[in-house]
């Protein structure tokens, strides 16, 4: 069965900063308004930024990043980068979902899920 909607993310762990590289992917050829990426961390309020959509930099600050239909031109692929400055507080790392639906009429009607752990990075002298 083909997936109507993916998401994959090229890295599995990251650290604080590092950049998130995501792609997501539409094989639904029925009717449909936007897609909307949705990223939650664990045990946080923290969020990633989008800075760069389909080759083009945004400024994106907000954990959900919706996207209109007509936005994307045709476009059946949307790539797309991200970071966050979270710093795991309760152990070693932070497990991270990202989420992705396809919605039409206010209704989400596809979606798939993703998931990535953030590293504590540690400083040198650190044991």
């Amino acid at each position: 069965m083909v997936n109507e909607v993916a998401i994959s993310l090229l890295e599995k762990e990251m650290t604080s900063g590092q950049e998130l590289h995501g792609t997501v992917t539409i094989a639904y050829t029925g009717r449909w308004d936007s897609v909307v990426i949705n990223s939650q961390i664990e045990n946080s309020s923290d969020v990633f930024s989008y800075s760069l959509l389909n080759g083009k930099k945004i400024k994106h600050p907000f954990a959900r990043l919706s996207i209109f239909k007509d936005e994307l031109k045709g476009k059946t692929v949307v790539e797309f980068v991200a970071s966050t400055n979270h710093q795991p507080q309760m152990r070693d790392f932070s497990n991270v979902k990202f989420r992705v639906s396809l919605i039409q009429e206010h209704k989400e009607i596809f979606s798939d899920v993703a998931f990535i752990k953030i590293v504590a990075t540690r400083a040198p002298n650190d044991s």
